[in-house]
């Protein structure tokens, strides 16, 4: 997982890289600088020998930043012009260098011909910009570049722009209508997209959308939490020199799941020559009701193709001849009879999951639900229908002592919420997955402002209740009890359709039933299962599109996804897919 930083603790990154360590901070902008050409050069094909580049520079260290970007494009045979809106007089430190040294390296000040025949390709031109509305009334006259770069502002912005900037991001190069010619044109941010501010997933006024951003040492909130991170394209991290420990010591507690979080997972799961299914973990889950029983065949068979040793789907009886007619032969399938007070359904069972296709109206359910979750020796995942259970808005059916504390003598509810268990009932983690609306119902409120703060609202939540809580939604954010929140950037809005809910709680219940048997870290083995869940929807994407794709294709799409992992080598950088 890589640590995810507010633009005061960059700063303070940036700080001490230069005095505690003793890194010139121009080198710094130096290799940002050569990072950001890294990535333009293998978008453009793999060289930008004769590319038009259009480099967009505020005044600030984002503006040095493509400073020294074009010197450094121009020496590789790109054809560069260099705006910088403001004066270099006003500029300062090492932006003010880089401004500087183009304004002694401007190759061109009349027309593109007249300059290749002194100079050859090689070619830069720079100049100061008074007025966007001339400027941009004027260059729009130029041929359209192969590639812009939006250099601007960066991680410093902290208001909205003015509104003539819109003039800039309105025009040919930023317009997305644009992007699906022949020649699309290339945009790509510093940092982050101008008009965002780092800090907040939040949109402010007026802001540029591109294709791809270049950030460096670590992501930013607006990077990887949208709306904002949707319109940064691709994210791509780049180490520019800043010892890894002060970014470990850097005192924020959100993060985002990287490639080698899963591939971890697969490594420390790998089949041995020793492996059988007992060894590999047993995943129980009760699921469907005579409605919903199709809820039940997807996560029972999603679950078999995890990885796990042993599936068992539970299901009311009513609905086990339908649920049998489409499971996977491989899974072990019981009925669950709905009048009985006391079943003994998950003896061996290494990790349970509840609720996908559950009747939230019978209070059978709702009696083995609670006394599972009372219980609990195994991890438990609720979904779904169980989740209704442990709502404020809903009253709760007499049952025989689900709130009873361990320990407790008066055999008296402890939890705040007469729904929910308290903190150490069961002995063992407890992983919530609701989507939004079920996450409102939990927190008893229809108010939407309540999940505002996204980020906020999941860490009260798993601190105060002691939950591991995955938050479904446009981005997933896994939560811990010590306040650790994780944002999930695989996945795209293709998964918003029936039944992907069910599939990703059959995948949570496969990894969890092996971390728990092979003994691994369960918040982290959550993580990766979510991204992998994600990285498999990506893949049904690409096959299928998201118009048509299905919870099913999902499924079948962890064989790719495991493939991919199996191979992977732990590159740097870290590409972080964003879906626009």
């Amino acid at each position: 997982m890589q640590k995810v930083l507010t633009a005061a603790q960059m700063r303070e990154v940036d700080r001490l890289t230069t005095e505690k360590y003793g890194i010139p901070s121009i080198i710094l902008m130096e290799n940002a600088a050569h990072a950001v050409a890294r990535v333009i050069t293998e978008k453009l094909g793999g060289s930008v020998k004769g590319k038009s580049i259009l480099i967009l520079c505020g005044k600030g260290n984002n503006g040095g930043d493509g400073a020294a970007l074009a010197r450094i494009l121009m020496g590789k045979g790109a054809f560069v012009d260099v705006f910088l809106f403001g004066k270099v007089e006003k500029t300062r430190g090492d932006a003010r260098t880089n401004f500087e040294i183009l304004r002694k390296t401007t190759f061109r000040t009349n027309s593109r011909e007249g300059v290749e025949e002194i100079f050859g390709p090689y070619m830069l031109g720079f100049e100061e910009v008074g007025s966007i509305r001339e400027w941009v009334n004027e260059y729009s006259m130029e041929p359209d570049p192969d590639c812009v770069v939006d250099a601007l502002f960066g991680t410093g912005l902290s208001g909205e722009l003015d509104s003539d900037y819109r003039l800039i991001f309105d025009a040919v190069w930023f317009r997305p209508d644009l992007q699906e010619s022949d020649h699309p044109i290339l945009r790509v941010a510093i940092d982050i997209p101008s008009g965002l501010q780092s800090d907040t997933e939040r949109l402010g006024g007026v802001n540029s959308t591109v294709d791809v951003t270049v950030t460096f040492t670590a992501p930013k909130i607006a990077n990887v939490l949208p709306e904002a991170s949707n319109y940064n394209g691709e994210v791509v991290v780049e180490s520019i020199g800043s010892p890894h420990v002060l970014v470990g010591v850097a005192p924020s507690n959100v993060f985002v799941t990287e490639l080698d979080d899963a591939a971890e997972f697969l490594r420390t799961t790998r089949f041995e020559t020793s492996s059988y299914k007992n060894k590999r973990g047993h995943a129980f889950l009760i699921a469907g009701s005579e409605d919903y029983s199709g809820a039940a065949v997807l996560a029972g068979n999603s679950a078999m193709r995890s990885g796990v040793g042993l599936v068992t789907l539970a299901a009311p009886k009513e609905c086990k001849t339908e649920i049998a007619s489409r499971l996977l032969p491989d899974v072990i399938l019981k009925g669950i009879d709905t009048e009985s007070d006391s079943q003994d359904l998950t003896t061996k069972a290494n990790a349970i999951a509840i609720g996908c296709g559950l009747d939230a109206t019978d209070p059978a359910i709702e009696t083995l639900v609670r006394n599972i979750v009372a219980t609990r020796e195994v991890p438990v995942i609720i979904d779904a229908g169980a989740l209704w259970f442990y709502s404020p808005m809903q009253k709760p059916a007499h049952v025989s002592s689900p709130h009873v504390s361990k320990g407790s003598s008066d055999r008296k509810a402890t939890a705040v919420s007469p729904n929910w268990p308290p903190a150490d009932a069961g002995s063992s983690d407890l992983i919530l997955t609701p989507h939004e609306g079920e996450f409102l119902r939990l927190l008893g409120t229809d108010d939407k402002d309540a999940i505002k703060d996204r980020v906020a609202a999941v860490r009260d939540f798993a601190t105060k209740n002691n939950v591991i809580l995955v938050l479904k939604g446009e981005r997933v954010l896994i939560g811990e009890p010590t306040g650790k929140v994780v944002v999930n950037p695989t996945g795209n809005s293709g998964l918003g359709k029936a039944g992907n809910g069910d599939t990703l709680t059959g995948i949570l219940a496969g990894f969890v039933a092996q971390a728990n048997a092979m003994k691994i870290d369960i918040f982290e083995t959550v993580v990766a299962a979510v991204y992998v869940a994600g990285m498999a929807g990506d893949i049904a994407e690409k096959k299928f599109g998201k118009r048509v794709m299905t919870a099913s294709d999902v499924r079948e799409c962890l064989t790719d996804a495991f493939t991919e992992l199996s191979i992977h080598d732990n590159q740097e950088p870290i590409f972080l897919t964003v879906d626009s």
